[in-house]
C-alpha cells in the first residue's frame, strides 16, 4: 500500500518522478488567471485564523458543506470562526475522490508544515498550529506569494476600476511577482441587468465618454483598453454563459443599446446582438496591443432562487450549462479569423464534453508563424479535478498539440490555492510518465524536459508577452 501524500504523491512510475522532481517541482509559477486582491497583496494583509483564510469565500468547500447537510448557519452565517472550521474538519474525510481533499492536505502541508490528516478529532491541532504559523510575519500574502514561487500574477478586473493598487504595486517595487490587471468587461454586455444603467454611468464617468450609442459604449471601452495597457494589462477574460454569435445591422444593434439604455426589456437575440458586436470590437482592439483574449464559457449561474435571493451570486451554486455553443464558435473565431482580428485565444468550456469539440476547434483557426495561437484553458472550476485534468490533457494531446499548452491556473481567490499548480504538475508529469513506460514515446530525456518545462512554465512565459519581465 502506498503511504498518503508521499513526496512521490501521484506519480506513479520512475519516468513520472524523473520529470517531476528534476523539471516541473521547482520552476516558478505563472499564475495568468485568477481572482485574488490586488488590494490584499499591496497591503501584505495578515489572516488571523484558518477560517478566514480557507472559508472566507471557497464556494468549493462551502458546496462539500451543503452536500453534508451542514446547516447554513455554519458556512456564510454568524457562527464563530472556530465553529465553522470544525463543522468543515469533520465534513472533509468524507471526500474521497474529491479534489478538496488533496488541496486541502497539500496546503496543509506546504504553508503550515502540517504531515497528518484533518477531521474532526484533529480539528483543534490545526487550528492552533495554523493560529502559530499565521502569525509569523512571513505568512502575509506577500510571505505566501514568495513561499510558492510565483512570477505572475493576473487578476480580474472590471474597466470601471481604477487599478489605484496595481499601480502602488508597480511603483513601489518590492514584490519580486509581477500583478498585472486583465480586463473583464461583462458588465458592460449586461443590457437586461436591473444595474445596468448603473454600471454604464460608472463607465462614463471612468472614461470620460457620454454613451448614449453603440459607436460611444465602444469608444469609452476602447478608452479604458489604453488605461489598461498602461498599468501593463497582458490579457482579457470574458465570462459568457454561452457563446453565440447573432450578427445584426448597426440600426438593430444600435436600437437594442439604446433600449437597455432607457431601462426597456431587451429580446434574448436583441442581447446577443449586442454582445456579438462588442466581443468582435473588443477581439479586435486585443489584437492589436498584442493580449490573449480569454473566453469562458456553459455555465448556469443560481439556479436556486431561493438562495440567489438571499446570498446574491458567487455564493457556490452555479452549476454546469446545458449549451452546445460549437456551432457559434466556430462563426465567432471566423469572424474574427476572416478579418485579421482573432487574437491569442484560450477557451475554457465548463461542459467537459466540450473537450473534443474544442480541440478540434485549435486546428482550424490556428495562426502560421506562432504555435498554439489558440488554447484549450486548463480543466477549469468543477472539472479541475484528477478525472478531469486527465481528460483535457488526454484529449488535447490526442487531437492537437499538447507540447503548445499554457499549463495551470488556480482561478482561485485564495492565496494559498498556488499548490493547485503542484497538484497539476504532478497529474501532468505521471500522464506522460506512463506513455513513456509503456512504449508509446521513447524516452528522450531532452524532448520530455522540453515538453514538461513548457507546459508548466515558458509556454505560459511566451504565450503572455512576459519573457522581458521574468
Amino acid at each position: 500500500m502506498t503511504a498518503f501524500m508521499t513526496k512521490d504523491f501521484l506519480l506513479k512510475t520512475e519516468t513520472a518522478k524523473k520529470l517531476y522532481h528534476n523539471y516541473a517541482a521547482s520552476l516558478p509559477i505563472i499564475d495568468y488567471h485568477c481572482h485574488v486582491s490586488p488590494k490584499e497583496i499591496f497591503e501584505d494583509k495578515h489572516f488571523t485564523d484558518i477560517t478566514e483564510v480557507w472559508l472566507g469565500g471557497d464556494h468549493y468547500k462551502w458546496r462539500l458543506m451543503r452536500s453534508n447537510g451542514v446547516d447554513e448557519y455554519y458556512i456564510t452565517g454568524d457562527a464563530d470562526k472556530r465553529e465553522k472550521f470544525q463543522k468543515f474538519a469533520e465534513v472533509l474525510p468524507k471526500a474521497i475522490g474529491n479534489p478538496m481533499y488533496h488541496w486541502c492536505h497539500l496546503e496543509l502541508k506546504k504553508y503550515f508544515g502540517y504531515e497528518g490528516v484533518l477531521n474532526g478529532d484533529t480539528a483543534e491541532e490545526v487550528w492552533q498550529l495554523a493560529l502559530s504559523k499565521l502569525s509569523q510575519p512571513d505568512m502575509g500574502v506577500r510571505g505566501i506569494i514568495e513561499k510558492s514561487g510565483v512570477a505572475f500574477i493576473g487578476t480580474t478586473d472590471d474597466p470601471v476600476d481604477t487599478l489605484e493598487y496595481h499601480k502602488k504595486i508597480r511603483d513601489e517595487g518590492k514584490l519580486k511577482a509581477i500583478v498585472a490587471p486583465s480586463f473583464r468587461p461583462d458588465k458592460a454586455f449586461q443590457l437586461n441587468n436591473p444595474s445596468y444603467r448603473d454600471y454604464i454611468a460608472q463607465l462614463e464617468e471612468a472614461s470620460g465618454v457620454k454613451i448614449d450609442s453603440i459607436e460611444s459604449l465602444k469608444a469609452a471601452l476602447e478608452n479604458r483598453l489604453k488605461y489598461f495597457a498602461d498599468c501593463g494589462c497582458k490579457a482579457s477574460d470574458h465570462g459568457l454563459n454561452y457563446i453565440y454569435f447573432k450578427k445584426a445591422d448597426a440600426d438593430t444593434v444600435d436600437n437594442a443599446l439604446k433600449k437597455a439604455l432607457r431601462g426597456e426589456g431587451c429580446t434574448q437575440p436583441e442581447i446577443d446582438a449586442v454582445g456579438t458586436e462588442l466581443l468582435l470590437f473588443c477581439a479586435e482592439k486585443y489584437k492589436e496591443m498584442g493580449w490573449v483574449m480569454q473566453l469562458h464559457y456553459n455555465c448556469l449561474r443560481n439556479p436556486n432562487s431561493v438562495m440567489f435571493e438571499k446570498l446574491g451570486p458567487d455564493t457556490g451554486f452555479d452549476v454546469i450549462g446545458p449549451h452546445d455553443s460549437t456551432a457559434d464558435l466556430a462563426k465567432l473565431l471566423d469572424a474574427m479569423y476572416s478579418t485579421d482580428a482573432l487574437p491569442r485565444t484560450i477557451l475554457y468550456s465548463l461542459d467537459s464534453k466540450d473537450n473534443s469539440a474544442i480541440d478540434t476547434m485549435l486546428g482550424a483557426f490556428q495562426q502560421k508563424g506562432y504555435p498554439g495561437t489558440l488554447q484549450h484553458g486548463s480543466a477549469w472550476w468543477f472539472n479541475d479535478t484528477k478525472l478531469g485534468m486527465e481528460e483535457q490533457l488526454r484529449s488535447l494531446a490526442s487531437l492537437s498539440l499538447l507540447s503548445n499548452f499554457v499549463g495551470m491556473l488556480t482561478d482561485s481567490r485564495s492565496f494559498l490555492s498556488y499548490t493547485r499548480h503542484e497538484y497539476f504538475r504532478r497529474i501532468l508529469c505521471n500522464l506522460i510518465g506512463a506513455w513513456v513506460e509503456d512504449g508509446e514515446y521513447p524516452y528522450d530525456e531532452k524532448a520530455l524536459k522540453e515538453i514538461v518545462e513548457g507546459i508548466s512554465f515558458n509556454n505560459a512565459k511566451r504565450f503572455f508577452n512576459l519573457e522581458d519581465l521574468i
